[in-house]
């Protein structure tokens, strides 16, 4: 057997040195045809396929991938699947080509806002946002013929394995399936009728989440939030939060234009509400008070403004919330759950499920027509009272719930 022969493995491998400068070695694995290693003189090992194609008459080379990074088990499948190829009249080095220049995800996915997102979706930031996060730095510069189930399905995994930038511990499982759930439509969008490499690939079973300010927790919720260090900006959006019980993104992208401080009522736009439809939001008596002081203090478009921010209002304070929440010794407390904490309070209070609904801005076939019969009032009332009570739990953290409902005139 010649020396340039040989059973591939690691060991072996790992044993071959740089080459002279400007040259180049070759060695054959013994046990798949077609199958070479290329050595530089900078020491760089590569896989490469070479065969003779008798129809085509020429010896056809193709480049499989750099060693370690490709495995000798996987440059041995690819080896064998291009034999195939070559044997059946296929030209390798033609298709090799042809995906060279086949557009990568990122490009496809340049056209999919462009084209499709942002005329037909409201939410197309959303999408921009989820991929820039999850999706572009491990899969972006793929070529589409790249992508396969296999593939899909390490990467939708290995986003759990990821830190969270918004709160300790590891990505979400429900953050991971609206990535690929996104992917998906990419694919579906962009090229009807092709398979899709998202198909097959299964969601996490996902954990309904239900965590709201518990009121042993309200007191040192708001101590934390008086705090003299905490920023006035800060703080006025954490309240608007709680008392509005809107979404994260309306609540920072607030302007003056849409609040009525006589009647006391906030109307998100439709193109900045997510069920695509304007939304009233009643104003209790506390985030009236709060706006109150703002407006005399700015003549800005945005309640929140912020001249540094590219947007014109502030941004998620993902720090100032980190520091509020080790303050308050609490832990697995995302903003979100303020919007969870106004609706479990008004439930805690009274309130039916109607007016939690309509209050947060919910929308459902079984509900729509009920709420646009329902007059803002007892909404309104029954998030006063909520408000009421996460005040005096704040005031009495001793006090037992009921004794507080009863101190709120509700029985």
């Amino acid at each position: 057997m010649a020396d340039n022969k040989f059973n591939f493995t690691d060991n072996r491998l790992s044993k071959i040195k740089p080459v002279l400068s400007n040259s180049r070695a070759y060695f054959y694995d013994a046990q798949t045809p077609g199958l070479r290693l290329q050595v530089t003189s900078n020491g760089m090992l590569t896989f490469q396929f070479q065969a003779r194609s008798k129809q085509h008459q020429k010896t056809v080379t193709r480049t499989i991938g750099r060693y370690p990074a490709t495995s000798i088990r996987e440059a041995r499948e690819q080896a064998a699947k291009l034999l195939v190829e070559v044997n059946s009249g296929i030209d390798v080095e033609e298709s090799a080509r042809s995906i060279r220049e086949e557009e990568t995800l990122g490009t496809m996915f340049e056209r999919f806002i462009e084209e499709h997102s942002k005329p037909h979706k409201r939410t197309w930031k959303e999408d921009l946002s989820r991929y820039r996060l999850y999706i572009e730095a491990p899969l972006g510069n793929k070529r589409i013929s790249w992508f396969t189930p296999e593939r899909v399905r390490k990467w939708h995994r290995q986003i759990t394995e990821q830190s969270s930038q918004r709160h300790d511990g590891s990505i979400s499982k429900a953050t991971a399936n609206h990535a690929l759930k996104l992917l998906s439509v990419v694919f579906n969008t962009m090229r009807p009728g092709h398979p899709n490499p998202c198909s097959g690939v299964k969601k996490f079973r996902e954990t309904s989440r239900d965590r709201f300010l518990k009121p042993e927790e309200i007191g040192r919720f708001f101590e934390a939030l008086n705090h003299p260090d905490a920023p006035e900006d800060f703080r006025a959006y954490v309240m608007l939060s709680l008392f509005t019980g809107a979404r994260r993104n309306n609540v920072l992208a607030m302007r003056w234009n849409d609040i009525d401080l006589k009647q006391g009522v906030w109307v998100v736009p439709a193109e900045a509400s997510k069920n695509g439809q304007a939304m009233t939001v009643p104003l209790v008596t506390e985030a009236v008070e709060l706006l109150r002081r703002r407006r005399a203090k700015t003549s800005s478009l945005f309640v929140l403004a912020s001249p540094l921010s590219k947007t014109g209002h502030l941004v998620e304070p993902k720090r100032a919330w980190k520091t509020l929440l080790r303050r308050a010794g609490l832990q697995d407390v995302k903003i979100h759950d303020l919007r969870r904490t106004l609706g479990s309070y008004m439930t805690i209070s009274g309130s039916n499920t109607v007016a939690v609904g309509k209050a947060l801005g919910h929308k459902s076939l079984q509900s729509t027509a009920v709420y646009a019969r329902m007059h803002t009032d007892p909404v309104k009332a029954g998030m006063q009272t909520a408000v009421a009570l996460m005040q005096r739990l704040a005031e009495e953290p001793g006090c037992e719930v009921i004794d507080l409902m009863k101190a709120v005139g509700r029985k």
